[in-house]
């Protein structure tokens, strides 16, 4: 298999969860987690590239620790989710800026989703496909918890159990999309194939679908310029998706008139 089909495999099942994911975070207004999320990777990157392990099980391993503490701080104090996230994001950026080796620093804030082996990209595509089952299976729970936390709770859905799983499957897709769109960029391949979704879903389920082809759409088509025209995929991949978003804004002030 080329590089270059093995790369757009990936981007396809990673975008499709990470768009999926983003949906759910604009109804929680949760938009710049994913953003955050991604710097409070790079310290597990960095220790990963000193101590000559996988990178994504740096990222992994720091991103769950990260979200356990905001999931516990949040309990036992008044702080949001977002001022949680942002202390954390602060301290790992600043950590992750001076110990990341030099020469890695630039791949790592980019990405480059053709230096995936294909063990890693086979690791990838099946955490990815995992992901988005688990997000189908509890999307009704997640909605309802976003729309009522009482409502939830009264018909016996666990809303700090679902919280906890909502934000370790944001760490994951986190830790997956780094290597395709890099640290810098991240928080965008959650959020904008969703935002570009929003404009035009009449439905949640139009809502969710919407999302997903927006990004598998960007993802594909992102790749292959990036391949064509020797370009890091992540800013390619960003680009494209911005501009679905402006056309769906168009779309929907035309429709309103």
């Amino acid at each position: 298999m080329s590089i270059l089909i093995q790369s757009i495999i990936v981007s396809i099942f990673v975008a499709a969860a990470a768009s999926l994911l983003g949906s759910f975070a604009i109804l929680k207004r949760m938009a710049l987690v994913g953003d955050a999320l991604s710097h409070v990777a790079l310290p597990g990157i960095a220790l990963a590239l000193i101590f000559n392990f996988n990178p994504f099980l740096g990222a992994v391993i720091f991103l769950i620790a990260a979200v356990t503490g905001i999931w516990f701080l949040e309990y036992k104090s008044d702080l949001s989710v977002e001022t949680l996230v942002g202390v954390f994001f602060a301290a790992s950026l600043a950590l992750g800026a001076v110990i990341t080796p030099e020469h890695e620093l630039l791949e790592t804030l980019l990405g480059n989703i053709a230096s995936l082996t294909r063990q890693e990209s086979l690791i990838s595509i099946l955490i990815s496909i995992a992901l988005i089952v688990f997000i189908l299976k509890i999307r009704k729970k997640l909605a309802l918890n976003m729309i009522s936390e009482e409502l939830a709770q009264s018909i016996g859905i666990k809303n700090r159990r679902l919280e906890l799983a909502y934000l370790m499957i944001f760490a994951l897709i986190v830790a997956l999309g780094i290597r395709f769109v890099g640290a810098l960029l991240m928080g965008s391949l959650v959020i904008i194939p969703a935002a570009s979704a929003k404009n035009l879903a009449k439905s949640l389920n139009s809502f969710l679908s919407l999302s997903v082809i927006f990004g598998i759409i960007a993802a594909a088509s992102g790749v292959y310029i990036a391949y064509i025209y020797n370009f890091s995929p992540g800013p390619i991949f960003i680009l494209i998706s911005a501009i679905f978003f402006i056309i769906s804004l168009i779309i929907r002030k035309f429709n309103q008139i």
